[in-house]
């Protein structure tokens, strides 16, 4: 059982941790996305005024979570006369290199532009900031322009609620913190802390609402001691801007074998807690602390937080560092405070009598345990895929299954008991993924997922071409005389929305419509691809007649000129999907 339990967990998570994860574009899976799945630019990329001296103003850029903006996009220029602008003061950004337009530096989470300024007469000024970004669903928005009046107070020209930097809300993350913290509960350092702490905090006084509320006492403490280290992080990580500072190779590396040790530390090899220059008085502070009373619940609750601060470091890690992205001090407090009343619900339900209803510690938390060292090692290699040529990395995803199918016991060919023996098949299925690993790195692949896949490489072997048949329009006018001619023709259409600038455009051309199972099926529509490379206003009032945010996109049109909306692709999609979805629009026109 315990075998089983860390396999069914680790084939969940093993495949698809490495997309998951990933700040790579991820293609569409299915028929499910439209442009409801994409913020505005605005909302995607918030500009705000940090501070305005007199040599000097300073701009920060706050990306939502999953986007990212392009160094050599980004430009400011003034109009007025008398004030001048010197060189932008940027950090490191993060390096990919894609194929199609070699090496780009690009920025995540937050971003401080320091910008020189020689204003003589001091007088007021309008600056005009450029920049463009992406999503990493695989939706890329054409050039965004931002103007500033300063002077005066210096305040941005449109008043924007959230202009003082500080990220909108999203109550469903709160809501992923406090599940996220109830998983956490049932790791084998913090589960077995149930019946101790109820007994120092109920002095085995278990049931009724004295109970209740001494639990709700100490876990509401316990809460407020994550919530503060949430708003700290809010805080200090936007200044320190710790997640592009992270992608560093100098940085992932140290972390990947951090991450490396925690893995080690799951396995049994050593036992992670807090030196004994700071466990000691705070076990002396627990056990002075009466038991009992509310004073003594919500101290146990405050010195509870840093007991079990180490054991949950791996995950808490990571939560500080996805607050750290945000620069919202309210943000980061709430979504910590909602992790510590996650790992606090069980205590509760434990204080009034539902004793019963939790798992009892057994040979399970070892499998759980074991799988969490698992996942641990695969985000070692995550992060070293970021530093790591794409065969190298997809070679070590290979050695991961690989030790994991011998865990199983893949190759031990004895007597087992039926589930031994179930465990050993899937195990097997993990060897061979680990041998498709290791061959398709050998041949260059790269795609954890796909990993005998080749980018670029039709079912032939020969790189793909360019699908034929496509008129390129630039200008409204051009794309409503092609629409019109379609309609009256009777022929259905697909208009594919294009940029230079568009990655997944790239992907889209080369992988979709150049793909052998679909090119053929394209015959017989009216292939048009509006560029829209260039962004002028007239484009974007297209874009904005069609409600879209940028490129990619596919719209399909039947043969009376009606778009057919339920259809539409915005991002990234796969030949696969694609087909599927293609199938769909023959059936409906």
């Amino acid at each position: 059982m315990r075998r089983l339990l860390s396999l069914l967990l680790l084939i969940i998570a093993l495949p698809a941790s490495a997309g998951l994860f990933d700040s790579r574009p991820s293609p569409t899976l299915g028929g499910l996305n439209n442009s409801a799945d994409f913020l505005p630019v605005r909302e995607a990329f918030r500009l705000t005024l940090v501070e305005a001296a007199p040599e000097q103003i300073t701009l920060r850029f706050v990306a939502a979570d999953g986007y990212y903006l392009y160094r050599h996009r980004l430009n400011f220029a003034t109009s007025t006369e008398g004030v001048t602008l010197g060189e932008p003061v940027l950090p490191e950004g993060v390096h990919k290199t894609d194929e199609y337009f070699g090496d780009v530096e690009v920025y995540y989470g937050v971003l401080d532009v320091q910008l020189p300024i020689t204003n003589a007469q001091n007088r007021p000024f309008t600056l005009q900031v450029g920049y463009q970004g992406c999503a990493d669903k695989g939706l890329c928005y054409p050039p965004e322009t931002e103007t500033l009046s300063l002077g005066n107070g210096a305040q941005p020209a449109d008043d924007d609620p959230n202009a003082d930097g500080t990220a909108s809300l999203s109550w469903r993350s709160v809501a992923l913190f406090f599940l996220a913290g109830v998983g956490l509960t049932f790791t084998p350092c913090v589960l077995p802390m149930l019946p101790i702490l109820s007994g120092l905090v109920l002095r085995g006084k278990i049931g009724g609402m004295r109970s209740f509320l001494l639990a709700l006492t100490y876990v509401l403490t316990m809460a407020g001691g994550f919530a503060i280290l949430g708003a700290l992080m809010g805080v200090f990580g936007a200044e320190l801007n710790l997640q592009a500072r992270l992608q560093s190779p100098w940085v992932l590396v140290p972390f990947a074998l951090f991450f490396v040790a925690f893995a080690l530390a799951m396995f049994g090899l050593f036992e992670l807690r807090l030196p004994q220059a700071l466990s000691g008085p705070l076990d002396r502070l627990a056990g002075n602390a009466r038991g009992g009373s509310f004073v003594g619940a919500a101290i146990l609750g405050a010195v509870s937080s840093l007991l079990v601060s180490p054991c949950v470091s791996a995950p808490l890690a990571g939560a500080l560092l996805y607050i750290s992205a945000s620069g919202d001090a309210l943000g980061g407090g709430v979504q910590l405070f909602a992790l510590g009343l996650g790992m606090g619900a069980p205590l509760v339900v434990f204080a009034t009598g539902g004793g019963a209803m939790l798992p009892r510690s057994g040979p399970w938390m070892i499998a759980v345990r074991n799988t969490f060292g698992v996942l641990l090692l695969g985000v070692s290699v995550w992060m070293l895929e970021r530093v790591l040529p794409g065969p190298i990395a997809l070679a070590l995803w290979g050695l991961l299954a690989a030790g994991s199918a011998l865990f199983l016991g893949a190759l031990e060919f004895t007597v087992k008991s039926p589930r031994a023996k179930l465990a050993q098949l899937l195990g097997l299925a993990l060897l061979v993924y680990a041998l498709a690993a290791w061959v398709g790195a050998l041949q260059g692949a790269s795609d954890p997922t796909r990993p005998l896949h080749r980018t670029g490489m039709a079912e032939s072997g020969q790189p793909a071409s360019a699908a034929e048949g496509w008129h390129t329009l630039s200008t409204p006018a051009e794309l409503d005389a092609q629409l019109a001619a379609a309609s009256a023709a009777g022929q259905a259409v697909i208009l594919d929305w294009y940029a230079d600038w568009c990655i997944s455009c790239k992907v889209i051309e080369r992988e979709v419509f150049a793909d052998p199972q679909i090119a053929p099926r394209l015959a017989s529509y009216r292939l048009l691809r509006f560029d829209i490379t260039e962004s002028n206003a007239e484009q974007r009032r297209l874009l904005d007649r069609y409600r879209l945010f940028g490129p990619p996109a596919i719209l399909f049109f039947d043969g009376q000129g009606r778009e057919l909306e339920r259809s539409r692709v915005v991002g990234e999609i796969k030949a696969t999907a694609f087909a599927e979805r293609l199938s769909a629009v023959d059936a409906a026109r």
